[in-house]
């Protein structure tokens, strides 16, 4: 029974750490709205800094007042990056601020390793809190005591901020409605960059506090990321308290996990929110949005079929992709199949995401199914390649469709984050499930066949892929399936109106983006001729958002080109230096700022304001045709 107390007072510490964290990204995310993926990196920083200034400054004035000083410092960095980037992006499509962020995340990645090495540095104990508690014969450490009162001191204090202050009932009226709240005069402005701030604090205080209990090291911003997102959610969005019993039960059940459910020990965390989601979607503590949100497509003109001349590009353009291997070597045309299979993961989920409205964080499971059909196929039953070709993305759509069943029942964020929730179960049981998928070790050995074993073979195997379904796809934009799907995206209650089953239609989607990235995944496994968990990760999801935020989400063609343009940016990068997630992160939050509707979208502004613009001249003619009238 020791053991067990202890455990949970483990649990209990290891909570306190991930309710300041959580409650930063509540606060951030239930008034700009904005999905802040660097929030791990402030908390990252935080811990760095802290680790510098305690090591520098000695006794319990130099380690306490260095942990206060690192969580101000990065408050200080977070105004910063909220006034010179956020700002600015704040009127853009709301997922295109996620692009900003992943990019912040990739430059603040290579920064701390160029600044502090890549080794994992120790921190020393906390002063006054360096021994044990003996607990009926178990050691409990005196600092996790100190984080287990500290938990609900900060949760004292927050609930007296938000309750008692005109800031705090500014932020909880921004929560439920800003839109009301810039109504009634009050300057969002400065509201948001506050607000930003306090988030910002409360993160880089976590990472600070826990030097004593973990190392820091380059890695632990997308450790803590995923767990804080879970934490907002489950709690609801907006509610300290919510993340503070959603920062226990997470824990809790990290703690008890692998001692009760060992084989699922990984996945229980996304089980309780996939649950939570589906019985109360907006979460314990949080309340139902006032008012539907914007979603992606609302301000794009009306999109047409491409016409005679547009056409006509495009399929040079195919034609000269096509004449690559005529004068390219084996690695180019390894790197531009590459580059077409993930054309058809990102085509995949901008359908979702353009045509539906549909933002998911979790696209990858589908990819990663489509690869283990295959791999299944091919290693146990035996079948030829063109079968398992064929039969493989089945596994894709048949997740898709059950997930997506659940999925569709929700909408924004919830969504998105109930899409995140399915991928990591998905994930963690290729991870566990060792007698079948092979876990970390992965499915090896899966080669193409001898008709498309040459690189040249398999470069136009994966281009004529791309182009059927970048083809197929587009058709059904500007079919009577489309159509219905962009008034679900557009206006739910009238589409429904009209007669319209929007669940139902929306459904249909989710399943057809799932089984085109699966045929993406059943190309990827033979081009690498293996299968891991990684294919079904987070960071490859995150890619695949990356690429349509790029290319353009409110465009027909932007996963294409963002496509195209971040994979083989990525690669040469890669090539070319050690800091190839500062450069490509730099490039990305330069985009986002300069062209804030992507690419694509940018390119289409300006041919649109140069068919508007009047020919030269004919400024003159005007006033004599006006009088005439």
């Amino acid at each position: 029974m020791a053991f067990y107390v202890v455990q949970f007072l483990t649990g209990l510490a290891s909570a306190a750490s991930l309710f300041l964290v959580a409650s930063g990204l509540s606060i951030i995310f239930g008034v700009t709205r904005i999905v802040n993926f660097a929030h791990g990196a402030f908390y990252m920083i935080g811990a760095y800094i802290a680790f510098t200034l305690t090591e520098r400054f000695t006794g319990a004035f130099g380690f306490w007042g260095g942990v206060v000083m690192a969580a101000l410092a990065v408050a200080l960095i977070g105004v910063l990056v909220e006034m010179v980037l956020l700002r600015r992006i704040y009127h853009a499509p709301e997922l295109f601020q996620l692009l900003g962020t992943f990019g912040l995340t990739l430059m603040v990645e290579d920064l701390v390793v160029l600044i502090w090495g890549p080794d994992d540095l120790v921190g020393r104990r906390a002063p006054g809190f360096k021994g044990a508690v003996d607990f009926f014969g178990q050691n409990i450490p005196s600092y996790d005591l100190f984080l287990i009162v500290l938990g609900p001191v900060v949760l004292g204090i927050l609930w007296l901020l938000f309750q008692r202050t005109r800031w705090g009932v500014l932020v909880r009226a921004a929560t439920q409605d800003r839109d009301m709240v810039a109504a009634l005069g009050v300057n969002q402005k400065w509201l948001f960059t506050s607000v930003f701030a306090v988030g910002v604090f409360l993160a880089a205080l976590g990472g600070a506090l826990q030097i004593p209990r973990d190392a820091v090291h380059h890695a632990m911003d997308l450790r803590i990321i995923v767990e804080v997102f879970v934490v907002v959610v489950i709690g609801g969005l907006g509610s300290i308290v919510g993340a503070f019993v959603a920062a226990v039960l997470v824990s809790e059940l990290n703690a008890f996990g692998i001692l009760i459910f060992p084989k699922i020990s990984i996945i229980l965390v996304f089980l309780v929110m996939a649950a939570v989601l589906i019985v109360r979607p907006w979460g314990l503590f949080g309340k139902p949005e006032a008012a539907a949100r914007k979603t992606p497509g609302l301000s794009v003109n009306p999109w047409r079929p491409l016409t005679s001349n547009e056409r006509l590009a495009s399929l040079a353009a195919l034609v000269i992709a096509a004449l690559l291997p005529l004068f390219a070597g084996n690695y180019a045309l390894t790197v531009g199949s590459e580059i077409a299979i993930f054309v058809i993961f990102a085509v995949s989920l901008h359908f979702l995401m353009s045509v539906g409205g549909l933002a998911s964080f979790g696209h990858a499971a589908y990819f990663g199914l489509g690869a283990y059909g295959v791999a299944f196929l091919a290693k146990m039953a035996g079948l030829p390649m063109i079968v398992c070709l064929l039969l493989g993305p089945l596994l894709g759509c048949m997740g898709a469709a059950v997930f997506g069943f659940f999925a569709v029942q929700l909408s924004g964020v919830y969504f998105a984050m109930l899409t995140l929730a399915f991928a990591q179960i998905v994930w963690s049981i290729a991870f566990q499930w060792v007698s079948v998928t092979g876990g970390d070790n992965g499915i090896l050995g899966v080669w193409p066949a001898s008709w498309a074993a040459s690189p040249s073979h398999f470069y136009w195997l994966a281009l004529g892929v791309a182009a059927l379904v970048t083809i197929a796809l587009r058709i059904a934009v500007f079919s009577p399936f489309g159509y219905a799907l962009r008034a679900t995206r557009d206006s739910l209650l009238r589409s429904e109106a009209v007669g319209i089953n929007a669940k139902r239609i929306q459904w249909t989607a989710f399943v057809i983006a799932g089984t085109t990235a699966g045929i993406g995944g059943a190309l990827f496994a033979y081009l690498k001729g293996s299968v891991f968990p990684d294919n079904l990760g987070i960071s490859l999801s995150v890619d695949a958002l990356v690429m349509v935020l790029l290319g353009g989400v409110e465009t027909v063609s932007g996963g294409v080109i963002g496509a195209i343009v971040y994979k083989a940016l990525n690669i040469w990068l890669v090539s070319q230096t050690d800091l190839s997630k500062l450069v490509l992160g730099g490039f990305i939050v330069l985009i986002v700022v300069v062209f804030p509707k992507g690419i694509v979208g940018m390119l289409e502004m300006l041919a649109q304001r140069r068919r508007k613009s009047p020919p030269p001249g004919s400024s003159l003619l005007a006033k004599p045709i006006e009088s005439a009238e």
